[in-house]
């Protein structure tokens, strides 16, 4: 039938964006119902009368513990200076879902969604809360197939330097932080400069340093000068621990 004929193509051409999107990362599963899985949405499967365990809710479930799992660690041993609080905080800026949003975006994962025509219609594909839950699922079905370390090898290059740069600044105060480092330690002054201002009114970006006795000891950019110096004194912080 033609309808059936155009729903193989369009399933195909989905698998086929998930292993172009799976080669970026070098990575080949072993089960690749399971990979399916993690980016087949419930009115997907309500609509093709499939088992209700084939969408992807028990996977993002998993995913959501393993997520938790590596930025904790992750915080815990290259930013020695946050208190448990504050890497309580800045985890949870990470994995909420406006943070998973942005990740799944960066990746395109609204192309490799397998979704019902229903939530097609009503902009589901778009949808943040979708795919920050289809993110999730990902991550849980990778940790299945592939192990711990190798989410830890995808967070690496998806996650770990959206943290470095200082993208979730705007829930910490990093420049307090550091000044209290400083002082505590008695390593000497600190000093803030505005480097450039560039961009559209609307989308402007801030580069600014930070100084410690004249040297420069972080570089940070933001939509503000504000943000642009959190985000030195984070880069700041990391560069004294280590």
């Amino acid at each position: 039938m033609p309808g059936s004929k155009k729903m193989q193509d369009q399933e195909k051409e989905v698998t086929q964006r998930l292993h172009h999107f799976l080669d970026d990362f070098s990575f080949s599963f072993q089960n690749e119902d399971l990979l399916k899985q993690a980016f087949t949405h419930s009115s997907y499967v309500n609509e093709h009368r499939r088992a209700s365990q084939d969408d992807y809710e028990r996977l993002e479930f998993l995913g959501d513990a393993v997520l938790e799992l590596l930025i904790s660690q992750y915080l815990f041993k290259h930013f020695p200076n946050l208190t448990e609080g504050d890497m309580t905080k800045l985890r949870a800026a990470i994995v909420c879902e406006g943070g998973l949003f942005q990740f799944a975006s960066s990746l395109s994962f609204e192309n490799k969604i397998f979704l019902g025509r229903g939530e097609e219609v009503t902009g589901g594909r778009k949808r943040p809360s979708l795919l920050a839950d289809v993110f999730e699922a990902f991550i849980g079905a990778l940790y299945l197939d592939q192990g711990l370390s190798e989410v830890d090898r995808f967070l690496k290059i998806v996650v770990y330097p959206r943290i470095n740069d200082g993208s979730f600044s705007h829930v910490m105060d990093y420049k307090s932080q550091l000044q209290e480092t400083i002082q505590r330690k008695n390593l000497g002054e600190l000093d803030y400069q505005l480097l450039s201002e560039k961009g559209p009114a609307h989308h402007r970006e801030f580069t600014s340093n930070v100084l410690l006795n004249g040297e420069v000891v972080g570089v940070g950019k933001g939509h503000s000068k504000k943000d642009s110096e959190q985000s030195a004194a984070c880069k700041a912080l990391k560069n004294l621990a280590e």
